[in-house]
């Protein structure tokens, strides 16, 4: 059976997501499709759509979990759900999951996060790359939390990491 990986973070409206963000992403993607993994994420743009193109440069397969309508899906979305729920749909992005990572990220992000931990999903985040992440790792907000998440430095650690904890399950 393939593995599911979510992969949460800014859309495209986000004025401070980075290069290296969408970058990482896109990377993350190549290398879960190199590994046989199934992304899945928002559907949208950023580093959804950023994710989307690195798994299909690979010949994987992208599932996007949309708002609203299939209209709203990057043009490299391979399955889009489209769930009438708007921002309510996170929980199913991270429910569909057998491993979550997080890059950069606001409020829709933080919130994925929160439901990873609240179906004790395995959660990766990547430093470096901005927003509630990097709030996260750098102890602004979530402090003294009661669950256990894992801090990686680049894409491919993020992708070994879910992998390796994928493995053990």
């Amino acid at each position: 059976m393939k593995r599911v990986i979510s992969v949460c973070g800014s859309d495209g409206s986000d004025e401070h997501l980075s290069n290296y963000a969408l970058d990482t992403a896109e990377k993350i993607g190549r290398l879960i499709a190199l590994k046989g993994g199934v992304v899945v994420c928002g559907g949208r743009g950023g580093i959804m759509r950023a994710v989307c193109k690195g798994a299909k440069e690979e010949n994987g397969i992208t599932v996007g979990i949309l708002p609203e309508s299939k209209e709203e899906a990057n043009e490299f979305v391979d399955i889009p759900i489209v769930t009438g729920l708007g921002h309510r749909r996170n929980f199913l992005v991270v429910d569909a999951a057998d491993a979550v990572i997080a890059i950069g990220g606001r409020w829709g992000t933080l919130n994925e996060i929160s439901f990873s931990m609240v179906f004790e999903k395995p959660l990766i985040l990547i430093k470096g790359t901005g927003g509630c992440v990097d709030e996260i790792v750098n102890g602004q907000i979530m402090q003294d939390i009661e669950f256990t998440y894992h801090i990686v430095d680049s894409a491919e650690d993020a992708v070994e990491k879910a992998f390796e904890i994928m493995d053990r399950t």
